[in-house]
């Protein structure tokens, strides 16, 4: 997301593995890269760190989304986050850094924060994908502006691509966010295998849990796959990343299949030894 925002595969975070200052960055990107993580990385902490309260989340999340609007609007942010907020606003001004695409990340932080709280699921697909449009897909088109790589077919693949690395996280993650009473498993669909909560909260595997991860699975295969043709639309090292990023997403697929269903007790992750293979599929793309 983690989205056209990691060098490296999926991570345990979403904003984990951001391209910041990465050997595949160009050096005149790497500082408002940079600050585009640092506001997201932060935003994150504030959501989903430390001893507060949903409350306090929430109240600071609206404090730092204040301070947002202000750098828009050449105001002086508080001093709470300056360390954020002073070099994101000098890339504002410098590279045009649309804003409404910041504050898309900050309204899915919040709806975290407030759907952990009240222990509320998603409904259906088409919600979940709302929450990637907002939680994922900024990064991918911010990354692409900053590239300079505009056109609707490009953002669209860009959209597909961080929603898959966000859907892969939400699966790659079963066995920490469903004790922490974040479910990402649609509601429908969970219906449709016949699997309700306390089969998910139990985090043991069953043959109906197992249809309804591999379901998901394949779904979110096909819509990196839908995104993929990206790779050949942007230029030069960021091409290359972006074939890393797509291949290590699809290879925590390929672990979570492996796993028929385990994903629930046994989180999948990229090892040294996959490194090859993941290059191979890169190159050959």
């Amino acid at each position: 997301m983690q989205p056209v925002n990691t060098p490296l595969p999926p991570p345990v975070t979403h904003y984990e593995n951001f391209p910041v200052a990465s050997w595949l960055c160009p050096p005149h990107l790497r500082a408002p890269i940079a600050a585009i993580y640092a506001f997201a990385r932060t935003a994150d902490d504030i959501a989903d760190e430390g001893p507060a309260n949903a409350a306090q989340r929430l109240a600071d999340l609206a404090a730092y989304r204040a301070d947002l609007h202000a750098i828009a609007a050449a105001q002086a942010p508080s001093e709470r986050w300056s360390a954020v907020f002073a070099p994101l606003a000098a890339m504002l001004k410098s590279h045009a850094l649309p804003v409404p695409l910041l504050d898309d990340l900050l309204s899915a932080f919040i709806q975290d924060v407030e759907k952990t709280r009240d222990g509320a699921g998603y409904a259906h697909r088409t919600e979940l994908l709302d929450y990637c449009r907002r939680s994922a897909n900024p990064v991918g088109r911010l990354l692409l502006h900053l590239y300079g790589v505009q056109g609707a077919q490009a953002l669209d693949e860009s959209d597909a691509i961080c929603t898959a690395l966000q859907l892969i996280n939400f699966w790659q993650d079963l066995s920490v966010d469903l004790p922490r009473a974040r479910f990402y498993l649609p509601d429908e669909d969970c219906a449709a295998h016949g699997v309700d909560r306390a089969q998910l909260l139990a985090l043991r595997p069953t043959a109906q849990t197992t249809a309804l991860i591999n379901e998901l699975s394949r779904w979110t295969r096909a819509t990196m796959l839908r995104g993929a043709p990206l790779v050949h639309r942007v230029p030069g090292r960021m091409g290359w990343e972006l074939r890393l990023v797509v291949q290590g997403g699809l290879r925590i697929l390929d672990k979570v299949d492996a796993l028929q269903g385990r994903s629930l007790c046994q989180r999948p992750r990229i090892r040294a030894w996959d490194a090859p293979g993941m290059l191979a599929r890169a190159l050959a793309m």
